[in-house]
């Protein structure tokens, strides 16, 4: 029989560690094609290029894996793989990452690793987005290969529902080994934004964002108590935002007659 086909992206880039660990345990699953940015494409959301070129280049740096970057986002990395790199072929599993750092929470709507998982799961094919809650340019991988390899294989073993991506989360390295898995919700929790007025060396007005992560959230069935207390975090996405609960509300409690 066939190896699977697995497509490979990210949002940090083609050169970035995390990817390079993917690659590795994805190369033991099936045969493996990457498609990603040239260059780091963290908060792009799903963003993809409509008003400029987009270039796509060999890039030989994984063994024995046929590989490209492309000056897109990580949304476009997969319509590019979708339509011009794999053509005829449809990857039986699409991953995205890993990411340097945390995609919980509400992080999800910005994360350019969580889109281009997204944008398989768009297109009907598996998808995962795998990230590491650690920001260090050091952060340590190591203990997540294997879990990593196992999540991946149950999802091209079992499936999952059409349209769906997993939203997976890693704790960071620590004294203690990971406990296990929770499937579980996205946490109520939020980026409290802060903008610092600053002035380039020329005088001109530039503004700097930064801000604290605060969690609302006081259950133990969310993403980031799964990994405060050292599990992985499973959160099940899907791209249809409608708010379903609120149509029958606004059916019942509007007055549509001044329509």
């Amino acid at each position: 029989m066939s190896k699977p086909l697995i497509l490979v992206s990210n949002d940090d880039g083609i050169t970035s560690k995390g990817i390079r660990v993917l690659v590795e345990v994805m190369k033991k699953l099936g045969e493996v094609v990457v498609v990603a940015p040239d260059s780091p494409q963290s908060g792009m959301g799903h963003a993809i290029t409509i008003g400029e070129t987009l270039r796509l280049y060999d890039e030989d740096i994984f063994e024995g894996v046929l590989a490209y970057k492309s000056s897109g986002t990580p949304a476009d990395c997969v319509k590019l793989a979708k339509h011009y790199v794999l053509k005829d072929r449809t990857p039986d599993l699409v991953v995205s990452g890993i990411n340097h750092g945390s995609n919980t929470s509400i992080s999800v709507l910005y994360s350019g690793t969580m889109s281009a998982a997204i944008e398989g799961a768009l297109e009907g094919y598996p998808s995962i987005g795998f990230s590491l809650c650690d920001y260090s340019s050091k952060a340590d991988f190591s203990h997540v290969e294997e879990w990593v390899e196992k999540i991946a294989r149950q999802v091209l073993e079992r499936g999952i529902s059409r349209g769906v991506a997993l939203n997976v989360n890693f704790p960071p390295k620590r004294n203690e080994a990971i406990k296990g898995v929770k499937v579980c919700r996205q946490a109520d929790a939020k980026w409290q934004e802060e903008f610092s007025e600053r002035f380039d060396p020329t005088g001109r007005k530039y503004f700097w964002m930064a801000g604290n992560f605060v969690n609302f959230d006081k259950g133990e069935d969310n993403d980031e108590w799964a990994i405060a207390n050292n599990y992985i975090s499973i959160v099940p996405c899907q791209y249809d935002l409608t708010a379903h609960h609120a149509i029958s509300q606004m059916n019942k409690e509007w007055d549509w007659s001044q329509f």
